[in-house]
């Protein structure tokens, strides 16, 4: 009972917010120490060695898997968290829901926009790299989020999270059409069947409700589902970690007879811990290894400069401005609890591309190593600059809301608050 109590006691500690934030930070100061250090080469190793099935596409490296694989886990719970602020949350109202999906459309937009008007002249391929500043890391933006502002209103959260994720799939559209040399429509199809098995089955009816009945534990059945259908969305080209959203968007928020309690909370409650002491860490210590090059080549590379002003600048001007005048020309609402300074450090906060930036940076700048160093240096000290940014405003924000007494952020349950 006292290791139980012991382990119970972890998993509470793990679900906070500003415990996975801080790992996740740590985890990146840690990749870029490294990897610029007089062992740069081990991290290089090891985050390039490759291991699995090649006959199923999946002989990848660690970092591949980290990113491709972990971060599904991570998205599973945030877009298993998204579907419960739909289901009875702030965005079940359709004004407010609206606001963050223009808002992150209108945040790809405008940085896109921005780098092209920083590389028009200079060749078709700086110009290929358009897509760089467009994507948030959701991962990094809510670590930071968590750390400098547990007395912001919950709605800031979610409002980050549904931009997020919008985002994060408007950014996975556009490498699946412009960064893609290939799409294989069968196992994307087989991956929409299998969704749309796995969305049956958490209706608890039918055969479904005879599998809950049975004595068969149901992760039997789900582990490996969710695994063939990953397997499927990956070999469809696709970005990976689409599949943990569908499958989190899938879960069930609502109670049946004989349930404690419905399967999206209790899955989250399980999964949340493994995410963070687990997904978060080794993504971030394995993406996170961004070498320095030269700060003067960077600074007058184009490309690098459409990055930078794309990240940091495109994004709060897109959000912010995209936000305030869906609010003037549509029924689209702000939350009462926010004001428009917060929504400026979150739009700040979204200049943190890193993930997916430097995903598309690899595949803009594939034969160009110069000029991929370049992007990859742009992507670093744009977030650099975003997280300060985003920092300064969020904590006198912060400080604001706690001398009101505001409620705090329950770390373990997102939008909820104390």
């Amino acid at each position: 009972m006292a290791n139980a109590g012991g382990i119970n006691r972890i998993g509470n500690w793990l679900r906070q917010d500003v415990v996975s934030g801080f790992i996740l930070i740590i985890g990146a100061v840690v990749a870029l120490v490294w990897a610029n250090s007089a062992f740069g080469d081990v991290y290089e190793e090891i985050r390039t060695f490759e291991f699995g099935p090649e006959a199923l596409h999946l002989h990848l490296s660690v970092e591949e898997w980290a990113a491709d694989a972990l971060l599904a886990v991570f998205f599973f719970v945030v877009g298993n968290e998204l579907k419960q602020e739909f289901v009875r949350g702030e965005l079940r109202n359709p004004r407010r829901a609206m606001l963050p999906i223009v808002a992150a459309i209108c945040g790809m937009v405008v940085p896109a926009a921005i780098y092209v008007a920083f590389n028009l002249g200079q060749g078709e391929a700086a110009l290929y790299g358009w897509g760089i500043p467009m994507a948030t890391d959701i991962a990094f933006a809510v670590a930071i989020l968590a750390v400098v502002g547990r007395h912001l209103p919950p709605a800031l959260r979610t409002f980050l999270l549904t931009l997020a994720i919008v985002d994060d799939l408007g950014a996975i559209i556009v490498i699946a059409v412009f960064y893609t040399d290939h799409l294989s429509f069968m196992p994307m199809l087989g991956a929409i069947a299998l969704l749309a098995v796995f969305g049956y089955l958490q209706q608890g009816r039918g055969l479904a409700a005879s599998l809950n009945r049975s004595a068969l534990p149901n992760w039997v059945v789900y582990v490996p589902l969710a695994c063939v259908i990953w397997t499927l969305v990956h070999a469809s080209g696709v970005h990976a970690t689409i599949a943990g959203v569908a499958m989190g968007l899938l879960m069930r928020t609502v109670k049946q007879p004989g349930e404690s309690e419905d399967p999206s909370h209790r899955v989250e409650h399980m999964l949340r811990p493994w995410s963070s002491a687990v997904a978060l860490p080794i993504f971030s210590l394995m993406s996170a290894g961004v070498v320095f090059g030269s700060a003067a080549s960077i600074f007058s590379d184009t490309v690098a400069l459409g990055v930078i002003f794309g990240l940091v600048g495109g994004k709060i001007v897109g959000i912010l401005g995209g936000s305030w005048i869906t609010t003037k020309v549509t029924t689209a609402e702000l939350n009462p609890s926010l004001r428009w300074i917060d929504i400026t450090g979150m739009a700040a906060l979204a200049g943190i591309g890193f993930t997916v930036s430097l995903l598309i940076s690899e595949l803009s700048f594939a034969t160009n190593p110069e000029e991929l160093a370049n992007a990859k240096g742009g992507v670093l000290i744009a977030s650099l600059i975003a997280t300060v940014i985003a920092a300064a405003i969020l904590g006198v924000r912060n400080a604001h809301y706690r001398k009101l007494g505001a409620p705090k952020l329950r770390a373990d349950s997102g939008g909820s608050i104390d």
